[in-house]
């Protein structure tokens, strides 16, 4: 637990899911003594995957080195994937000591950057068995805490997940006191959030739907694990 003040930051680009920003932005936002940086290579505004308009606050060049570092996923996860001043500006901050909290997809960006090599991680599930390309342990949890990475399953475990690192970085009642004001008591109406409870047929539908982006997203792994030199397994 630290007292001292907090430069946190969260990487918005086009396409990628909103909450997987947003939801984490609730809660990180919410600790005392900080300031939250919107990030982006450029002050344009970008839209995510539904066409909500996100503003950046500071280019990444302009960006101090931070105690926090965010990093959704969205199907534009793949533009990133070959991004070289999105992957140095992960390493630079990461080398740095900043916490890396990955939501989704936003896993194979920090692993695309090199820092998942052996590192315990989670993602969505559609993608999970990627992770080893970048020579990561993928584990079937909705957080994964390792070492300064903490990566979160899809979408809505980026809350979980900020709520884990808040309570690293201020304590458990700051986090228990955040997570009370959000009133974060989720009750879903279906037993279907994960693939092992999701009916057949859904989940069927599912893969179907997504299985353009899935092949898309393979080869662009790949192509940036052999460019790293990993050759993991998927």
């Amino acid at each position: 637990m630290t007292q001292k003040h907090l430069e946190i930051g969260g990487i918005v680009y086009p396409a990628m899911d909103q909450l997987d920003f947003t939801g984490p932005f609730e809660v990180l936002a919410n600790l005392r003594d900080c300031t939250f940086h919107v990030l982006a290579g450029s002050l344009e505004p970008v839209r995510d995957a539904r066409g909500l308009l996100l503003t950046p606050t500071l280019r990444f060049g302009q960006c101090p080195q931070l105690d926090v570092l965010l990093v959704p996923g969205g199907h534009g996860q793949e533009a990133l994937m070959d991004d070289e001043l999105v992957l140095s500006f992960l390493r630079e901050q990461f080398e740095g000591g900043a916490w890396l909290l990955s939501v989704c997809t936003g896993a194979l960006i920090c692993g695309a950057a090199g820092l998942l090599r052996g590192v315990r991680a989670t993602t969505h599930w559609g993608v999970a068995h990627l992770l080893s390309c970048f020579g990561a342990i993928p584990v079937n949890e909705r957080v994964v805490v390792d070492g300064r990475i903490i990566t979160a399953a899809g979408v809505t475990s980026g809350i979980d997940g900020a709520l884990r690192l808040a309570a690293m970085l201020r304590g458990e009642t700051a986090a228990q006191l955040i997570q009370l004001f959000m009133q974060y008591a989720p009750e879903p109406p279906f037993r279907c959030g994960t693939p092992d409870e999701a009916p057949a047929a859904v989940l069927e539908t599912a893969k179907r739907f997504s299985e353009p982006i899935a092949r898309s997203r393979e080869q662009t792994a790949r192509r940036a694990a052999e460019r790293l030199g990993v050759f993991g397994r998927s």
